[in-house]
């Protein structure tokens, strides 16, 4: 799948990989060309868009039109203006949207861990509580790598970092809380956790 259409009513697409000038894509049954190269994760337009006219996203606008848009354009900043002007009195007002997704039971190739969560990915990861043992957990994550040539994971790989040693407070709470998200995430199948003792 070369792009993504959101929501039955957009009139702009995205594109899940780089499109090239002149690529040609079938969306809704209608042939669109690209009139330019257009980046991977960037929009272009499936009909013509007149100037000052809404690009929809999302099944809402999103902006209008700058200039005219032809079918096949890279819509970009360049290309849209928002709709806001001056200072605004906001009211959420939120009504149900049926999006009519063909596909309901989707799944995906993944990892369960015994806690629930899922990952994408099954690797080891070696992980430092201090930067003084940084070039410990490289040797060991080498070592791992030459000894079982990545056998049954996705991937061996150590994390060295410069914290932990001579941290206090808030500075050494937020570092443990990002390594102890680290040790906990679905993408590791197996942890180690390397620290320094004197």
């Amino acid at each position: 799948m070369k792009y993504i259409k959101i929501n039955p009513s957009d009139n702009v697409a995205v594109a899940l990989v780089d499109l090239k000038q002149g690529e040609k894509l079938i969306v809704d049954g209608v042939e669109i060309t690209m009139n330019s190269d257009i980046p991977a994760g960037h929009k272009f337009s499936l009909v013509e868009i007149s100037a000052n006219s809404h690009v929809i996203k999302y099944g809402y606008p999103i902006g209008h039109a700058r200039e005219n848009i032809k079918q096949g354009d890279w819509v970009n900043e360049k290309t849209i203006k928002t709709n806001l002007n001056s200072v605004l009195d906001y009211e959420y007002q939120p009504h149900d949207v049926s999006l009519d997704i063909p596909k309901q039971q989707l799944t995906f190739k993944g990892y369960k861990r015994a806690n629930g969560e899922v990952g994408v990915r099954n690797e080891i990861w070696i992980i430092p509580t201090v930067g003084c043992v940084n070039g410990t957990v490289n040797s060991l994550a080498e070592s791992l790598r030459n000894e079982t040539q990545n056998k049954g994971v996705d991937a061996i790989v150590a994390y060295p970092h410069n914290y932990g040693c001579s941290q206090l407070g808030d500075d050494h709470e937020n570092t443990r809380k990002v390594l102890r998200d680290m040790v906990l995430h679905p993408n590791a199948g197996g942890v180690l956790v390397v620290g320094f003792r004197l």
